[in-house]
């Protein structure tokens, strides 16, 4: 008896310890994040948390050496994989190599440059070499083939399949790429949301909680998950410049913010599906063009945005200003209105008339 009972309690022990282990630990970066969060609000809770610690951006030229280390291949440490690229040897054509020696660096054919995922000119304003600032930072660039990376220019990402090239007048970055870029453009967004925002560097569909965003990024992220080599490049660069990309900690992150095809969960983390957004709208009828939003929980509310009777949007609100617990919409012209307010899990609609 005593036998079975020791081997009864190896088997729960064993059991506890493999459940316990299907989430990766929560780096202790995020410890003063609020992970209970979603849509804009944790979107906003992120951007602040990689804009505080982003405490030793990088000169144009120290890109070189933290590339050298952030982008090395897993199975041969003298190269680094080169983004956009595929094979490596099979033929004649080095232009869309995957691995290249780490030091073969510069700006002539047959050797690795600086890639700008979200690209420099599309970026507004555009982004510039020059430290502090988007154009510098490590997480947007990867070493790729001079010419390939001439080839890709700024042409704007679009769906595609198999390797990386041309498609259309636009550009896929091949099936092996598709979910670094996705992760690297909305880390983009998050740091520099103006300047770097995915609808203007990729062809989607804008999605409902934020329409800088585009759909393509979500799928490509859900597609494609997260490797160690892409682990490997974010602990470096966070060594080097202090801050991290969240969505490759944890994919499921972008699925928090802006819906979307289910992403990777590597935290275990939830969101109450039952919990819905309630709203109170004063006065309504109006009569000096101003109302009152009050909600029961002002961190559901993802966007509130105001369409006129011909269906025009007048106005956007993604980041919400609360004073005196309610949020003011003013300078509303004569008229039917209609109040959309985008959850994470539901839009909610109210009419207002503006007497």
């Amino acid at each position: 008896m005593k036998k079975r009972l020791n081997l009864f309690k190896i088997f729960v022990l064993s059991s506890v310890f493999t459940v316990g282990n299907i989430y990766a630990q929560i780096p202790s970066y995020y410890n003063n994040v609020d992970l209970t969060l979603t849509g804009m609000a944790l979107k906003a809770e992120l951007a602040n948390k990689i804009t505080v610690t982003h405490t030793s951006p990088t000169t144009y030229t120290q890109v070189w050496s933290v590339l050298q280390q952030s982008d090395l291949d897993p199975s041969n440490s003298a190269n680094v994989l080169l983004v956009y690229g595929w094979e490596s040897g099979i033929d004649s054509d080095v232009t869309n190599d995957r691995s290249r020696d780490k030091y073969s660096n510069g700006g002539n054919n047959g050797e690795w440059n600086r890639e700008h995922v979200y690209a420099k000119s599309i970026a507004t304003p555009a982004l510039t070499t020059t430290s502090p600032g988007a154009g510098t930072d490590c997480h947007n660039l990867k070493p790729a083939d001079v010419q390939n990376n001439g080839t890709r220019g700024n042409k704007k990402f679009a769906t595609g399949s198999g390797n990386g090239g041309v498609v259309g007048a636009n550009w896929y970055p091949g099936d092996e790429w598709k979910g670094d870029v996705a992760r690297i453009l909305m880390y983009m967004y998050l740091r520099y949301d103006t300047q770097c925002k995915p609808g203007n560097m990729c062809v989607g569909n804008p999605v409902a909680v934020d329409l800088n965003m585009v759909d393509l990024l979500l799928n490509w992220n859900a597609e494609d998950p997260v490797n160690a080599y892409e682990k490997n490049r974010n602990e470096k660069i966070f060594g080097n410049q202090g801050n991290r990309n969240p969505f490759i900690d944890n994919p499921y992150l972008a699925t928090l913010i802006w819906g979307g095809v289910t992403a990777e969960n590597t935290w275990g983390l939830s969101v109450n599906d039952k919990q819905n957004v309630e709203v109170s709208i004063y006065p309504n009828p109006t009569h000096n063009g101003s109302v009152f939003l009050s909600f029961n929980d002002y961190n559901l509310v993802n966007q509130i945005s105001v369409i006129d009777i011909s269906g025009k949007i007048v106005k956007n609100i993604n980041q919400l200003s609360v004073s005196d617990n309610k949020v003011s919409l003013t300078g509303l012209k004569h008229g039917v209105y209609f109040i959309k307010i985008l959850s994470h899990n539901a839009v909610l609609t109210k009419k207002i008339v503006v007497k």
